[in-house]
């Protein structure tokens, strides 16, 4: 088979049924000889444009809190349903006091700042910019304000870099541009920082540029522990396609921006780095995981969860693995990154609403259908809603205000599902690669850097052929109708 080739960005609104849906608000798909805004309104331009008027619209959901909620007590917070991290640590973790992250010992039972030190310096850069006079409250106020600046930039970037990563499908951004689960959550926490190195690490392998590839994954796991799962991703379709270089470029890379990052750290404020990995070992079940769930339904505390949640991870990424040696043909590399990131937030002690944001761009570059996509949001969206109206109604006291636990397990059975549901879907595409929308023009894996039209040289199949020999017949087709191009 011969690969399709074509200039032409693909459009959602003539391969999609709910994007095309949803166009006729603003006039229906484009025509064939239909042009954008001229030469200025590109696609990336319009994704980051639509990306920063939705997290606007999440910092106005946060408008409440921001000018009474955070302040009055536990409970307006929760039933306004715009909680955030941000002011609250801004007081007990020392920055408004002056403290020094991971130097620094906080009054408490915390000791020391519990989040990685790239995070940790975002927020003391944060601090530094926020202004030290005037009352407490409005301190935390400009506090969250420009962390919020801070993020937004962070939410640009993430669109640039997911709509650039395939360089025919820039429309598939507006998945994570539109996603509702992303405005309400950008500003709970400082997830978008990761989320951002992530984002150009992806971009940069898509490139083929895997050192730099790596050196991002390196910086973002000094953000927030997930993205090191990627090299694992990598590994995996290393061994098929035979890319030991590349793997090996990308680990070093790694490896080496992580140390320039935290050896500092580690060498001279040691009870400090550590925190965070002491923290996360320690920490018991929480709010939004499956351990959760069990343990409220069965009365029993789970004690053994972090060895449960450490064998249950193992177990499913060996699963991913067993499924990427044995697929007819290789997964796309965004594919296993979606899979391997969903099976970690599943398994975990703890799936916090923001945990959402590391997989919404994943999501897109995986499995670019906006049905699968709204179904995900909607159950992600109703456990917004589930576990706040939930703590509005363990700190209501006796007027029981809010959303008893019957209905807040619901909320996690749903949003359990929502992810899984995604997951189903996205290892159908890697079983049935003709069901997988980006490849029905005959493409290997377009954002999958030097792996993208790479042989196999070791399967667990009979699939050990040139990807191209593997495209069905009707990927041929051109989804806007015009037949086949050579």
């Amino acid at each position: 088979m011969t690969k399709v080739h074509e200039d032409r960005p693909v459009l959602p609104t003539q391969q999609d049924e709910v994007a095309a849906a949803g166009s006729e608000l603003i006039g229906g798909p484009f025509g064939r000889h239909a042009r954008l805004g001229g030469h200025w309104l590109t696609p990336v331009r319009v994704v980051v444009l639509v990306a920063l008027g939705m997290f606007a619209l999440g910092m106005v959901q946060k408008v409440p809190c921001y000018d009474w909620a955070w302040f009055r007590g536990a409970g307006s917070q929760y039933t306004h349903a715009c909680y955030s991290d941000i002011p609250h640590l801004y007081v007990v973790r020392g920055f408004a006091d002056g403290l020094t992250p991971y130097w620094d010992r906080l009054p408490g039972d915390m000791e020391y700042l519990e989040y990685p030190v790239l995070t940790g310096l975002f927020m003391q850069i944060a601090s530094w910019m926020t202004p030290g006079s005037g009352s407490m409250q409005h301190r935390e106020q400009m506090y969250w304000m420009v962390n919020a600046g801070m993020l937004m930039v962070c939410a640009a970037v993430i669109a640039v870099c997911v709509a650039r990563t395939h360089r025919r499908r820039p429309w598939d951004a507006l998945l994570l541009a539109l996603a509702p689960a992303f405005a309400l959550t950008a500003t709970i926490n400082w997830d978008l920082l990761a989320l951002a190195l992530t984002a150009v690490a992806m971009l940069m392998w898509s490139r083929g540029r895997t050192v730099v590839f790596g050196v991002f994954v390196g910086l973002a796991t000094a953000a927030k522990l997930y993205p090191v799962l990627l090299l694992g991703v990598l590994f995996v379709l290393c061994l098929r396609a035979g890319k030991w270089r590349a793997f090996g470029g990308a680990a070093v890379g790694a490896a080496g921006a992580w140390l320039v990052v935290n050896l500092p750290v580690m060498l001279f404020a040691w009870d400090g780095w550590k925190k965070f990995y002491t923290f996360s070992q320690e920490r018991p079940i929480d709010f939004g995981s499956v351990w959760l769930l069990i343990s409220q339904r069965s009365g029993n505390p789970l004690t053994g969860a972090n060895t449960y949640a450490t064998v249950l991870t193992l177990l499913l990424c060996a699963g991913i693995a067993l499924l990427t040696l044995k697929a007819p043909r290789r997964p796309r590399f965004a594919q296993l990154a979606f899979l391997v990131v969903a099976a970690f937030i599943l398994a975990n002690k703890v799936y916090s609403p923001q945990y959402v944001l590391w997989l919404i761009p994943l999501a897109a570059l995986a499995r670019p259908r906006w049905r699968d996509f709204l179904i995900w949001q909607a159950g992600e969206v109703l456990y917004f809603l589930g576990i706040w109206f939930y703590l509005a109604y363990t700190t209501s006291g006796d007027k029981h205000q809010g959303l008893p636990v019957e209905g807040y397990q619901l909320a996690i059975a749903l949003h359990l599902l929502a992810t899984l549901y995604l997951c189903a879907v996205v290892v159908r595409d890697i079983l049935l690669p003709e069901r997988d929308v980006v490849r029905r023009d005959g493409s290997d894996d377009p954002s999958g850097g030097v792996l993208d039209g790479a042989r196999d040289v070791f399967t667990l199949s009979n699939a050990a052929r040139a990807p191209h020999d593997a495209t069905p017949p009707e990927a041929q087709r051109v989804e806007w109708g015009t037949g086949p191009r050579h």
